[in-house]
């Protein structure tokens, strides 16, 4: 793999850990009480800066792998606000997008670090399943579904393959010429193709295989590498 792109030391990293991050959660697995305000007032922050600060908030829950024993230093804080989308319009993908569309602005203009992991911040349709073997309500204060520790193997080869493919990918969209008539409407096209076939590339291994497939793991090493702001960026 002479075009891997770093990181391959850290792929050990995702292996399961003894114990939760103790700088996030205390005794008996609650999310520490400052870590809990931080997140709620975030969390409101972004949906004020939104436009659309009338819309009720359903939950805000606390997810991915430092919600979990996979976590390493790399990771992010997962942060995701439920939403009813009809609450805002009728049409969902316009919807979506739109949150899309603030949350990469939020999350590029605004580099919040908690414990020395930094904050992403997602928007979630209160009908849309979100799997994940590790959620916790921070509105509630309690898990919604808590993390068991267990060991699994993982498929180092075939990781390194799937996110190759899909940074070269990346790549030769960045690499197309745009000097002739109809050429970014072209590109634009293939970033949004490229962005959904990510998206539901993680959702299936999430579903089949959980935290630690091969769809999933790929998809923190292209954010690892920082190839999803890159294809952001490109958009």
């Amino acid at each position: 793999f002479q075009n891997w792109r770093g990181h391959v030391d850290s792929l050990p990293s995702f292996r399961a850990k003894m114990d939760l991050n103790r700088e996030f959660w205390g005794r008996e697995d609650y999310l520490e009480s400052e870590v809990q305000e931080k997140l709620l007032q975030i969390a409101r922050d972004f949906m004020e800066s939104s436009d659309v600060s009338n819309v009720p908030i359903k939950d805000i829950t606390f997810t991915g792998s430092l919600a979990n024993y996979n976590y390493s230093k790399r990771s992010d804080v997962d942060l995701h606000i439920v939403i009813d989308f009809d609450d805002v319009d009728e049409n969902s993908k316009l919807v979506k997008e739109f949150f899309d569309a603030k949350r990469s602005l939020w999350n590029q203009n605004h580099k919040i670090i908690i414990n020395g992991h930094e904050v992403e911040i997602y928007v979630q349709d209160v009908k849309e399943p979100h799997v994940s073997t590790g959620v916790y309500s921070v509105l509630d204060e309690q898990w919604l579904t808590k993390p068991n520790r267990e060991e699994t193997d993982i498929d180092y080869d075939n990781i390194k393959k799937k996110s190759q493919c899909l940074m070269n990918d990346i790549d030769d969209i960045e690499n197309i010429e745009e000097f002739d008539v109809g050429v970014l409407e072209k590109k634009l096209n293939k970033i949004n193709r490229l962005k959904e076939k990510i998206r539901k590339f993680r959702k299936i291994g999430l579903e089949t295989d959980g935290e630690y497939s091969i769809e999933n793991l790929s998809f923190k090493v292209l954010r690892m590498n920082g190839y999803l702001k890159k294809l952001s960026d490109l958009k």
